[in-house]
């Protein structure tokens, strides 16, 4: 089953997505930091929401994201 990478609620309206810290086919844990985004004065990290393999970025530098937008796919 596929679940979202989404972007929590940062307390900004919106955020710049920065980097991807795995790419497509990387193993990742729950809670792992896959990603970061920048908000006014701070870089974010962004965590796995489960086991499984990184299978779809959705978001890609420059972007810019809100809260709930979802960035990319893990494949439990």
């Amino acid at each position: 089953m596929k679940v979202a990478v989404v972007l929590p609620e940062l307390g900004a309206a919106r955020a710049t997505f920065s980097l991807w810290h795995v790419r497509p086919g990387d193993r990742v844990f729950e809670g792992d930091r896959v990603a970061e985004v920048l908000i006014p004065g701070a870089a974010v990290d962004v965590h796995a929401p489960a086991d499984g393999v990184l299978v779809e970025q959705a978001a890609f530098p420059q972007d810019v994201v809100s809260a709930g937008q979802v960035l990319g796919w893990v494949e439990e």
